[in-house]
């Protein structure tokens, strides 16, 4: 396959090597599924810095410094995640604005996406 891009340049498409044929509902659920599975992920990371902070104040003889160093850390991992929740956004609305989605009521009536 050819394809012309706005230059006029003719390049051609070479399947991937090793990659299995996807139908673009697979892609589209793939690319959902991936950021469902990051999304719980983090909320793994979350969790265990509140065991972490929870584990901290049980501690004996915790002064203020260290106290201090553990909030300092969990504030810097909230915002690792944070960041990373912007990207799986990101990602989430690139999927959403530039796949199709027919429901199957509206293949039914015949209408296009």
């Amino acid at each position: 396959m050819t394809v012309s891009n706005t230059n006029g340049m003719n390049h051609s498409c070479v399947p991937c090597p090793g990659f299995a044929s996807k139908s673009m509902d697979e892609v589209v659920l793939n690319l959902l599924e991936s950021i469902a599975m990051q999304e719980n992920a983090l909320s793994h990371i979350l969790c265990a810095e509140g065991q972490k902070m929870k584990t901290a104040m049980e501690m004996d003889g915790l002064d203020l410094c260290k106290l201090l160093e553990i909030n300092d850390s969990a504030t810097n991992m909230v915002h690792a995640v944070a960041n990373l929740e912007l990207a799986l956004k990101d990602k989430l609305e690139f999927v959403t604005n530039n796949f199709c989605y027919c429901t199957p009521s509206e293949d039914e009536t015949g209408s296009s996406c």
